[in-house]
């Protein structure tokens, strides 16, 4: 059994944070909206009031939060983890950040006795949900071992990748082939639907072939049914491009069909869409095509 404080716990990190305490820790939870640690507290776990009151026990204190911005504040920040955790906690960051703000992150945490793990998540809501996230993780491999447990509690595929830093890098390139693949099957979505073709059907075939993917499998019935509750927002895709394109200019690396879909993924933000599922760029390719929408 492990003492672990979970600050965020937002629609990635409280079924996480369910997780870790149903596999019998100890978890205490903070959340800016205190109604997001319900489920936690029905789990088992305990609503801490504050970070400082989370992390107060804790050996192991995971982040999960949208942006660098935040994990900075979080760890950093007047009342945060950094100021009131115990020397030697292990601070795990799931959230999906720019590489180096994580390098830097990391190296404070160890000037000031703690080890530092980025552990950036793949799956989505239903990963989350299903203890089924893919996580690639940079840091020390003895810190990576002794996490591992917690990271099986709540994923299914969990890489140690490399350096403090390797994880967001990863990351990263996952969020490019997510909205790669998003974009495409929007397109295809579009194209068969122009043609009469039962879409349904087709994408069942598809599925079988060399253009299944998880994104298929998990997006085509947002697409059909043009529904799309967020499971991961527009938002926070927008924001990960925008990791991408600046982290491979930063090395010379050319990413056309990544800067492309950047642009368009900015476009449904500019539309309003920032609020839904990337799904939704389905509507953007509507919106191209002169398609009428609700």
């Amino acid at each position: 059994m492990t003492n672990i404080a979970f600050i965020g716990l937002g629609i990635m990190g409280s079924p996480m944070a369910v997780h870790l305490a149903n596999a019998g820790h100890r978890v205490a939870g903070y959340n800016l909206d205190p109604e997001r640690a319900k489920p936690l507290a029905e789990a088992g776990g305990r609503a801490a009031e504050s970070i400082a009151d989370a992390v107060q026990d804790a050996d192991v204190v995971c982040v999960m939060v949208p942006d660098s911005p935040d994990v900075e504040l979080v760890l950093t920040g007047e009342g945060g983890v950094f100021q009131h955790a115990r020397s030697g906690a292990l601070i795990i960051d799931f959230s999906s950040i720019r590489p180096d703000v994580t390098i830097e992150l990391a190296a404070q945490g160890r000037e000031q006795g703690f080890r530092v793990l980025d552990a950036p998540v793949s799956g989505g809501e239903v990963g989350a949900k299903n203890a089924a996230l893919s996580i690639m993780v940079g840091g020390e491999a003895g810190d990576f071992q002794t996490a591992k447990p917690l990271f099986d509690a709540v994923g299914k595929t969990v890489v140690h990748v490399g350096a403090s830093g390797s994880g967001q890098t990863v990351k990263a390139a996952n969020q490019l082939i997510v909205a790669a693949n998003i974009q495409a099957l929007s397109e295809a979505v579009v194209f068969l639907e122009a043609y009469g073709v039962d879409t349904k059907a087709a994408l069942e075939v598809l599925g079988g072939g060399l253009a299944g993917s998880a994104v298929l499998n998990q997006k085509q019935e947002n697409m059909l049914s043009r529904s799309f509750q967020p499971g991961f927002r527009i938002d926070l895709h927008h924001k990960d491009m925008g990791i991408v394109t600046s982290a491979a200019r930063e090395r010379g690396v050319v990413v056309p069909l990544g800067s492309l879909v950047a642009q368009l993924v900015a476009s449904a933000r500019a539309n309003g869409d920032g609020g839904l599922d990337h799904s939704a760029l389905l509507r953007g390719v509507e919106r191209l095509s002169g398609k009428t929408q609700d």
